[in-house]
């Protein structure tokens, strides 16, 4: 009998072949008192512990042959730049030294510190962020342990068969990188995890956060996964396997066609140029941006620099990083966001402080206007990297007008100690926000008199609206783009940037997702920002949507008074049945 599971699915496509479990056991930890006369060669021993396994992780580096994705020499970076932590090296050496324990103990307590603090953020790129603590945290405790790294399969060992294991570390990403694998199961992690990464990077079907995939599924059984449903079903019988390899085969064409598009401008059926730009995290999403064909970066997220360190980046380390980013973009333009941490993290030595309700609270441009001294560094260096390519600056999570007047000023202020200190940058720059507060869709038409551009952030957007958290199982439900009062906030912005010639672009998940494409072309959105692997697939539909035909019926979806009609009234608009 056919069981079907349900996880997230984060790179689409169908895969069918034999499950091969990579299980990796989490070290026991014991925990034993020291003498005063040991806490000296206790913290060596840590310290020493740190050190080997930064050997380990430059040796697999080194070991990865030169064809392996970019991504996963990154992974790597990434660790070997957490282990220069001070939450993590500094902080379990303190706690050896106050509590008297062994290093293991010391470093799983200050591990189950790190790992909640990413569990209570906010931003779920900052939260998928624990995964990496855990693994770093883990190799440590095994070097403290003596312990040997895991024996791994080789290549040969997962050719067609799909991964399911609990979550990827870097032996098991290289691994798979030079494997030729069907896809991916985990059952931790989401869309910005490294699994959903590496199997976007590598167009492998994938489904994570499958609780507990490594029970219910065996060695070797056959299974068929959906990465664009997040499904997977075990113990299909013979009238199942043969339609979802159907699906395969029609994925495939449909996957050949799309490529065609890819230097294809996005045109609708009546002439309305549509711009199709990506959503960034890292560098490495780079290459898969540019393999999909985007026009430039919509929402380049600059959080990834901050996190997993002492203190704040400076300026120089910021423009070089910005500078490489548009190298690889090769003179498209990037709208690079400002700082958007919460009141979850602070840049100091000390214990991190958690805030009551981050959502709510000192985040985004608050926070950064509250401290200059870490907002004024990255608005120079955004400003110095205008002189090198065409760059816009995004301010997040903006409430009121008087946060865009005092970030106005402080980026002029930023303009005049540039000018008089002979660094390059454009004086013409725009500026723009995002509108992702319900107060500040409500007025969106004073934002948009103030600056040169705005973006609607649909994620947070909806979130603040339907007052729930997303990531809460118990009301995600109400997570729903088609809810009346978010549809009547998204055209109150847009109809805002229409009365004043301002540009409006969308770079939440929405504008990504294929149900809405055509309905936010009819509301009037001529700029979508999105997961770069979305792009061919939504320059289809422009492709085949008349802007102009569809506009009545659009604003009339909006008349409707429940999600549930909305939701049928969308169906008929997809399919091309009139109301």
């Amino acid at each position: 009998m056919a069981i079907l599971l349900n996880g997230i699915g984060v790179s689409p496509g169908i895969a069918i072949g034999p499950v091969h479990l990579l299980s990796r056991g989490t070290p026991e930890i014991a925990h034993y008192c020291i003498t005063e006369g040991e806490l000296g060669g206790e913290t060596e021993r840590f310290r020493r512990a740190v050190h080997e396994t930064a050997a380990q992780l430059r040796a697999l580096r080194s070991s990865y042959p030169t064809d392996t994705p970019g991504e996963v020499a990154a992974f790597i970076d990434a660790h070997l730049l957490m282990l220069e932590d001070r939450l993590i090296t500094d902080a379990t050496i303190e706690i050896i030294r106050r509590e008297r324990c062994n290093a293991e103990w010391a470093l799983k307590i200050q591990g189950d510190r790190l790992t909640a603090l990413f569990d209570e953020m906010e931003d779920p790129y900052l939260r998928t962020r624990r995964d990496d603590v855990e693994h770093i945290i883990h190799r440590i405790q095994r070097m403290l342990l003596g312990q040997e790294p895991d024996h791994l399969e080789t290549p040969a060992d997962l050719r067609n068969h799909i991964v399911v294991t609990s979550e990827l570390g870097p032996e098991e990403i290289a691994l798979i990188a030079q494997s030729r694998v069907s896809g991916i199961i985990t059952e931790v992690g989401g869309p910005n995890s490294h699994s959903a990464i590496l199997a976007r990077s590598l167009n492998l079907p994938a489904v994570v956060g499958l609780h507990e995939a490594q029970r219910m599924l065996r060695q070797g059984e056959q299974v068929i996964l959906d990465g664009t449903v997040g499904m997977v079903i075990a113990g299909a019988d013979g009238r199942i396997v043969p339609r979802f390899r159907e699906r395969q085969r029609v994925q495939r064409r449909r996957r050949r066609m799309l490529a065609e598009l890819r230097d294809e401008p996005a045109v609708t059926l009546d002439g309305e140029r549509i711009t199709l730009l990506a959503n960034i995290e890292l560098e490495d999403d780079l290459r898969v941006a540019r393999e999909m064909g985007a026009e430039g970066i919509g929402l380049y997220r600059t959080e990834f620099l901050y996190i997993n360190r002492s203190t704040p980046p400076g300026e120089e380390e910021q423009l070089h990083v910005y500078r490489r980013v548009q190298r690889a973009l090769r003179g498209k333009p990037v709208t690079i966001r400002t700082l958007d941490l919460g009141g979850d993290k602070e840049f100091s030595a000390g214990e991190p402080v958690s805030a009551v309700n981050p959502a709510l609270g000192l985040r985004a441009i608050r926070r950064c206007l509250k401290q200059p001294e870490i907002f004024l560094p990255q608005l120079r260096a955004i400003l110095r990297a205008s002189a090198s390519g065409p760059v816009r600056l995004m301010l997040p999570m903006l409430t009121t007008i008087e946060e865009a007047e005092q970030a106005l000023t402080l980026i002029q202020l930023a303009k005049q100690d540039l000018a008089h200190e002979r660094l390059g940058f454009d004086p013409d720059m725009p500026v723009g926000g995002m509108i992702e507060i319900p107060a500040a869709a409500l007025v969106a038409g004073n934002f948009a008199k103030r600056l040169d551009f705005l973006s609607v952030g649909t994620n947070d957007l909806i979130q603040y609206t339907m007052a729930i958290d997303r990531t809460d199982e118990e009301v995600n439900y109400l997570y729903d783009p088609a809810n009346p009062a978010v549809l009547q906030l998204i055209r109150l912005i847009l109809r805002a940037g229409h009365r004043t010639q301002t540009p409006v672009a969308m770079c939440g998940e929405m504008a990504g997702d294929l149900r809405y494409t055509r309905l936010l072309l009819g509301l009037g959105l001529r700029e979508f920002s999105m997961r770069p692997a979305m792009l061919p697939e939504v320059k289809s539909i422009i492709h085949t949507t008349s802007a102009g035909e569809i506009r009545a019926r659009c604003n009339a979806i909006l008349r409707a008074p429940a999600a549930t009609h909305i939701e049928r009234l969308i169906d008929a608009l997809n399919t091309g049945i009139e109301n």
